[in-house]
C-alpha cells in the first residue's frame, strides 16, 4: 500500500481542485491549449534537471513509496505526473481566486475568456 503514497498525494490534490473547475466554472480544463503551453517550458526544465541530479546521484527516489516505474533516466513516472499535476491544480486555484474576487491578475477578464 505505501507504493500508492506518492501518487495518491497527487490525485489528492486533484481531487481537491477538481470541484473549482466544477462549481465555480473556471475553465482551466476547458482551455486545455492555453494550460500546455504554459506548462511545457515547466515541465521541460524541470524533467531535465530532475534527469540531470538522478545521474549525478544527487537524489533518487523510494521504491517503497512510489510504483516504481521508471522511465527513461530512471525518473518515476509519479515524478513526471507532479510536474503536471501541480501547475494544473495551482492555476485552477488562481483562477478560482479570480473568479471570486473578481482580481485580474494581471490581464483584463475579457482575455481570460477566450
Amino acid at each position: 500500500m505505501e507504493q500508492l503514497t506518492y501518487l495518491g498525494l497527487l490525485v489528492g490534490c486533484l481531487v481537491v481542485t477538481a470541484p473549482l473547475e466544477l462549481v465555480l466554472g473556471v475553465r482551466v480544463y476547458a482551455r486545455w491549449r492555453r494550460f500546455l503551453v504554459a506548462i511545457v517550458p515547466e515541465v521541460s526544465v524541470f524533467i531535465v534537471w530532475v534527469l540531470y541530479a538522478i545521474a549525478q546521484g544527487h537524489w533518487d527516489y523510494s521504491a517503497v513509496r512510489t510504483l516504481d516505474v521508471r522511465l527513461p533516466g530512471g525518473i518515476p513516472v509519479e515524478e513526471v505526473l507532479f510536474f503536471l499535476v501541480v501547475p494544473l491544480c495551482s492555476v485552477l486555484a488562481l483562477e478560482a481566486v479570480r473568479r471570486v474576487t473578481g482580481w485580474d491578475a494581471g490581464y483584463p477578464a475579457e482575455e481570460a475568456e477566450r
